[in-house]
This record gives structure tokens, C-alpha cells and sequence, in this order.
């Protein structure tokens, strides 16, 4: 058997979708943003699985902006796309769209970089296979996220 050298990262692109629900909301009608950072995480390991083929953990969230608010009853799209693998993590690119039902109108809600570890069966961090970008799209996100990484290390070391 051949082993995978690399993979684009239109094979484990992941699009979750979920109804607000009023349970998903908060006094005034508005999607909670717990609600969707778990939905986006939820999107964003299962992009990350498919990639690597091994069960994988968050490792860090970062750049999270919340544009606009969904209400109840809007449909929400979550789309997660990995952007890098490095040796053992992934960085996955995530954007949350809502479409108001009754108007037809789709807009962008929500962005994030989750960043995940592959574990083997030991629960130890696992290799993973790098990453193929295609498209000038996927070339530009895979080129910044070596930065994106470096900030985070840096931000780490600062702190202690």
C-alpha cells in the first residue's frame, strides 16, 4: 500500500448545518455565540478527522469575530476547510453564514481559526499528512497560516 504524501484540502471539506432554535438563543431572540463556536468546532473536527484519519482535539481557537447576529429560525451554514498541517496539528479555517429564512438573505456571521492535534491510539499526538493547496484561495490561506502559527507561539511565550 502507498502512503498519501498530501491531500487537498477540498477532500475533508466539512459544511455543518443547524436551525436556531430557541433553546439556541438568548433573551432577546439572538443566536448565542457558545452555541455557534461549538458548532463551528464541531464542523471544524470533523475537516480535521477526515484529513488526518485519527481522532483529533481542539488545541486552540483563535481569531474569533462575530460580524452580524442570527435570530430564531434562521438557518445557519458552517463551512471548515483545513488551511496547513504542520507535524502534528492542523489549522482549519471556519466561517458560520445564517440565511434568513422567509427573506432569502445569506450573510456571513462568524469567522475562526481552530487549530487541532492528531492522536494515536496511545492518546499521544500523531503525525499528519501536509497539505496540497489547488486553488490561489487555498495557496494564500496555507501561506499565512505558517505566520498565524508563529504569532501564537509568540503570544504563548509572552504570557509566561
Amino acid at each position: 500500500m502507498q502512503k498519501i504524501k498530501a491531500k487537498t484540502p477540498s477532500i475533508s471539506e466539512t459544511i455543518k448545518t443547524e436551525v436556531v432554535c430557541p433553546n439556541d438563543t438568548n433573551p432577546m431572540g439572538l443566536l448565542q455565540g457558545g452555541r455557534l463556536v461549538e458548532w463551528m468546532d464541531i464542523a471544524a473536527v470533523v475537516c480535521a478527522q477526515t484529513h488526518a484519519g485519527k481522532i483529533c482535539v481542539t488545541a486552540s481557537i483563535n481569531n474569533v469575530d462575530f460580524n452580524e447576529v442570527a435570530k430564531v429560525g434562521d438557518i445557519i451554514t458552517i463551512s471548515a476547510k483545513i488551511t496547513r498541517a504542520f507535524n502534528t496539528s492542523m489549522e482549519i479555517f471556519v466561517q458560520s453564514f445564517a440565511r434568513e429564512v422567509l427573506a432569502g438573505k445569506k450573510y456571513l456571521i462568524s469567522e475562526a481559526y481552530f487549530t487541532f492535534v492528531a492522536l494515536d491510539e496511545n492518546g499521544k499526538a500523531a503525525q499528519v499528512i501536509a497539505v496540497k493547496p489547488v486553488t490561489q484561495s487555498e495557496k494564500e490561506q496555507y501561506d499565512a497560516a505558517l505566520n498565524r502559527k508563529r504569532k501564537r507561539i509568540q503570544i504563548k511565550k509572552n504570557r509566561v
